[in-house]
């Protein structure tokens, strides 16, 4: 009887872990490489939501990175490609800053995290890659962190260093580095995305 039992607690202890992974990001980057990222749900799961939602919908494919600024964020998923653009509505700022206490997420090296205007709910589709651990100081709490790069943040690096900047002041590069294609594995568990102004 203590057998059976503990196969059935170990069993349900397994099939609990498959409900609490975390949705991974495979991000495929032309003539650079591919990078994975896993998304953090428990952090800020509308931001969450709404990259899946911009992900399904082939939203990023074919976009770019545009801005890098060295030993701070490499930043990319403008439609308009020069920093300007986005979806065609906003999300909830999920930071501190703006009322929204529970992602705790530091942006160290390779966390990623939703670009905005000075409007705290301004975010749509833009987003960067932290460089560096120092970034935390300017940006913790003040921008939605979401997720980390869990594979090829050397190719991050590698943008960063081979790629010319075009503008010192905004970081706009001389040439985007185009996003071949984005795709998501959610596990079989949905994200549903609340949008502002849509």
């Amino acid at each position: 009887m203590k057998k059976i039992l503990i196969i059935l607690i170990s069993l349900l202890l397994l099939s609990g872990c498959n409900d609490t992974k975390n949705p991974i990001v495979t991000m495929d980057i032309e003539d650079y490489g591919t990078i994975k990222i896993e998304l953090y749900p428990k952090y800020a799961p509308n931001t969450v939501a709404n990259f899946i939602s911009l992900i399904e919908s082939g939203f990023y494919d074919g976009l770019s990175f545009h801005r890098s600024v060295p030993g701070f964020v490499l930043q990319g998923g403008d439609p308009s490609g020069d920093g300007t653009g986005g979806p065609d509505y906003s999300i909830l700022g999920e930071f501190k800053e703006n009322g929204y206490n529970k992602n705790t997420l530091s942006h160290t090296r390779g966390v990623i995290s939703m670009a905005r205007s000075n409007d705290y709910d301004s975010a749509g589709s833009q987003f960067f890659i932290v460089l560096d651990d120092s970034a935390a100081y300017s940006l913790d709490g003040l921008y939605a962190g979401f997720g980390k790069v869990i594979e090829g943040m050397y190719i991050i690096d590698d943008i960063v260093e081979n790629e010319k900047v075009a503008d010192e002041y905004t970081g706009l590069l001389e040439e985007n580095v185009i996003i071949t294609k984005v795709t998501v594995d959610t596990f079989g568990k949905t994200y549903d995305v609340k949008k502002l102004n849509a």
